[in-house]
């Protein structure tokens, strides 16, 4: 190490004075200039790859809220390296899409130039944590070296026949202009800026996700994630098993030269006698051809309604149910007796076949349906004793001819049987998933790689074409009705094709900002690569990621659309695991001072700037690892952070003072301690438990100021531990204490299982006097360091929710709070 980088320690009256401004500067710059978190592609080694869902980068930069996900992958990166593993830690940017190109209309200039702004102060920021991410590895998904290969890859797509381009109704955002996926519609409002959206009938682009819905579901089992992603994915994709069953229209709805019956889906085929009138979805292109000339007039006048609302509102159980009669008559597959065909709005056209026959004795919303018209209503299962509400539960079957007294299952197999024999239906498996809208009518994003001909014919571009780079425009700003801004790159949009020698136009539309980041983990792997997306062996030998860090609220947009590239990738020979992610973990949100969520609008953002400028960035990591387990919700607390400040200037002041320091050999209790902490705090990493790791170091640290000096060794070893928190304070302890190299890549410390076995004493934890939880612990520990592991304690968290008025430890026996719980 150069004489310019000798350890900045200031001699205080009596102690040394942790001069963190400057250390954590020393070994930013070390760090960097000797590439120490360079990744080897290929190692002899076991690899670990660790990897944050990567952010966009927004003009307002990071919040503390961001590097808590961020802190997480670097400590398990940093424990990694010392464990032995060739570890990759990337870093890069998702800069497509709206977010990106909503900031650059906000402010009037350029996304080109905003988001490379943008990406250099998060950059500077996170560099200013001191993450240990691999820089030479950064890609950004609006490089055109990126992008060109997100093309290709929709070519495989496309050759593999699940890209194809049709007029549906879609989610159209009048706001952002542009088309959503189902996906970005949160409770009728776009995902991004949450502005109202309504139904428009456009040409898109679509992707066949849905030819993967099985595959989707069927290996969420395997997956190392929490309970609530597997689960949400599960019902978005919304597998249900029943029958397909086909019902004809009645003679005199009959109109020569249309088709005259009808498909529904049902999970309830046992519940056919039970139905007492069909309803068709307001979309269902049949309503033309078979409703009465006297409903017409109601019926558009009620399509027209149906257009404003979205899916949520129309599906929502607690509103009043609305529909129109079309006037037609529909005949029950078994009996033949006429069931009178309605229009409502809570039978989706995008849900199984856009139909339903309506069974109001055992379906709420039928029910209420039918109150509302005043329908027949039949019971067709014994147990439904009010009659103001159906019964939806398991009995006898009455009314039902030949599965009468038989149950759900019973009745639904035999009545299957039925239809097959009588060609009015099949059992079926149906999901609730759509096909993926892949076009966007945005400027920022990937073209898509083809051309279209004036004979409405479409010619996919070939590798060597690749890629179609994005023209440059002045003005950006999507039109509003529908027409992307690429429509006026005239001089880019009109070519003749170099193949065939015909007149084409290019495609204007361009793909979502989910589609850089549905494949960005791959990229990582080989980024400067000019002649693959990734090369195969390389590809084999990282994945899957070991470790995936990010937000919950990705759960069914980025995690199911990259799960489904991965699969295709799979079936098409280009990576070798069927699975991208083989851990998930969601981090909890950092809410702001007011235990709101942090946001502009609210005025709690704090800025992680302000917390590394007055406390250091080893603080700012601290305090979100220590603020209680990583998953949880936590409310950030200035005096928090100033806590584990006060607990890294007191180990500096220990572990950084030559007089605290001795050659000899460690005492039996240090040893003891030592060993205790080894192992706790290796286990705690290991199991991503980061709050108790800090809470043994603390109790360590306590150790150390009572027996008032150590070994060198033992200062080493607590350098090495406490290096994935605070990795700057870890390395200038190291090299303190006669070290030459960055501990970054030293042997992890073991330990003695005989040394670290603990006394340990059971202590109870109570709440407001009920017990919530008990902590087996040292009998020497002192009573700050219970009530802290006693707050952090998983099973106690959530019922220290208010405001602890009370913390009260008698020794050995019970810890106590006392809580006022907030109205």
């Amino acid at each position: 190490m150069s004489s310019d980088q000798k350890s900045p320690c200031i001699e205080g009256q009596n102690e040394v004075v942790y001069d963190f401004k400057n250390i954590e500067a020393k070994w930013q710059k070390y760090w960097e200039e000797n590439k120490t978190f360079r990744t080897d592609t290929f190692s002899s080694k076991p690899k670990y790859y660790a990897l944050d869902m990567f952010p966009f980068p927004s003009g307002e930069g990071l919040h503390v809220g961001h590097p808590e996900g961020y802190t997480a992958t670097d400590i398990m990166s940093r424990y990694k390296r010392m464990k032995g593993f060739n570890v990759l830690h990337p870093m890069g940017w998702d800069s497509f899409g709206l977010p990106a190109e909503n900031y650059a209309m906000k402010t009037g200039t350029h996304p080109d130039l905003t988001t490379k702004k943008n990406i250099a102060n998060f950059t500077r920021q996170l560099k200013s944590l001191g993450f240990s991410y691999d820089w030479d590895r950064e890609i950004a998904t609006s490089n055109v070296d990126y992008y060109k290969w997100t093309q290709w890859i929709f070519v495989q797509l496309y050759n593999k026949g699940l890209a194809y381009e049709d007029e549906i109704n879609v989610n159209w955002c009048p706001h952002l202009k542009t088309v959503l996926a189902n996906e970005e519609v949160i409770d009728g409002k776009s995902e991004v800026g949450g502005h109202p959206v309504v139904q428009k009938k456009m040409k898109q682009w679509m992707l066949k996700i849905t030819d993967y819905a099985e595959k989707l579901l069927e290996d969420l089992d395997d997956l190392d994630w929490p309970t609530n992603i597997k689960e949400m994915q599960r019902n978005w994709i919304g597998k249900s098993v029943g029958a397909k069953i086909t019902f004809d229209i009645a003679a005199e709805n009959h109109l020569i030269g249309t088709k005259n019956q009808f498909d529904i889906f049902t999970t309830r085929p046992d519940t056919l006698f039970g139905a007492t009138y069909m309803v068709l979805s307001p979309e269902h292109p049949l309503l033309n051809s078979i409703c009465t000339p006297e409903q017409k007039p109601e019926i558009e006048k009620y399509q027209k309604i149906c257009l404003s609302k979205n899916d949520l509102e129309r599906t929502e159980l607690s509103k009043e149910k609305t529909g129109v009669f079309t006037g037609a008559y529909a005949l029950h597959p078994v009996t033949q007796k006429k069931l009178p065909i309605w229009i409502a709005d809570y039978v989706l056209m995008s849900y199984g076949t856009g139909a339903i026959m309506a069974v109001p004795a055992h379906d709420e919303r039928d029910f209420e349906f039918a109150q509302q018209m005043k329908l027949e209503i039949i019971d067709v299962i014994e147990g439904r004793t009010d009659t103001n509400a159906a019964f939806t539960g398991d009995g006898a079957h009455i009314n039902s001819d030949f599965i009468n007294g038989l149950d759900r299952d019973a009745a639904s197999a035999k009545m299957i049987e039925w239809l097959v024999q009588n060609n009015r239906g099949e059992k079926k498996v149906n999901y609730k998933l759509r096909d993926w809208i892949f076009s966007r009518q945005r400027y920022w994003g990937e073209p898509f790689p083809l051309l279209k001909f004036e004979d409405g014919s479409v010619r996919i571009l070939q590798d060597h074409e690749l890629p179609v780079a994005l023209p440059e425009l002045e003005k950006f700003e999507p039109s509003g009705n529908g027409e992307s801004p690429l429509y006026n790159a005239t001089e880019w949009l009109h070519v003749i094709d170099p193949l065939t020698g015909k007149k084409a136009t290019r495609e204007t539309n361009t793909m979502p900002n989910w589609a850089g980041s549905c494949w960005y983990y791959l990229r990582f792997i080989d980024p400067k690569n000019t002649q693959n997306p990734w090369d195969k062996e390389a590809e084999k030998y990282w994945l899957p990621v070991d470790l995936y860090v990010g937000g919950v609220e990705h759960a069914v947009l980025h995690l199911l659309y990259a799960r489904f590239w991965h699969k295709v990738l799979y079936d098409l020979g280009f990576v070798s695991t069927k699975e991208p992610f083989k851990k998930l973990v969601n981090q909890g949100l950092i809410l702001g001072t007011d235990g709101e969520k942090m946001s502009k609008s609210r005025g709690n953002v704090v800025n992680p700037d302000h917390v590394v400028g007055e406390f250091g960035a080893d603080s700012l990591r601290l305090y979100e690892m220590f603020m209680g387990p990583l998953e949880k919700v936590k409310p950030w607390k200035e005096d928090g952070v100033r806590g584990v400040s006060n607990f890294l200037h007191r180990s500096y002041r220990f572990f950084g003072d030559p007089k605290n320091i001795h050659r000899e050999n460690e005492s039996q209790d240090t040893l003891k301690a030592l060993h205790k902490t080894i192992k706790k705090v290796t286990d705690d990493i290991e199991h991503m438990r980061f709050n108790t790791a800090i809470s043994a170091l603390m109790i360590f640290v306590n150790h150390c100021y009572k027996v008032k000096s150590v070994s060198v060794d033992t200062a080493k070893i607590y350098a090495q531990l406490i290096s994935p928190l605070a990795p700057h304070l870890g390395e200038e302890l190291w090299q303190m204490h006669g070290e030459n190299q960055s501990l970054a890549y030293s042997t992890w410390p073991s330990f003695n299982e005989e040394w670290a076995r603990d006394d340990l004493i059971t202590v109870a934890i109570q709440v407001n006097g009920k017990l919530r939880g008990t902590l087996n612990i040292d009998a020497e520990i002192d009573s700050e360091q219970v009530i802290q592991m006693a707050k952090n304690e998983e099973g106690v968290t959530k019922y220290l929710q208010g405001t602890i008025v009370k913390e009260i430890y008698v020794p050995k026996k019970i810890v106590n709070f006392v809580v006022k719980i907030e109205e």
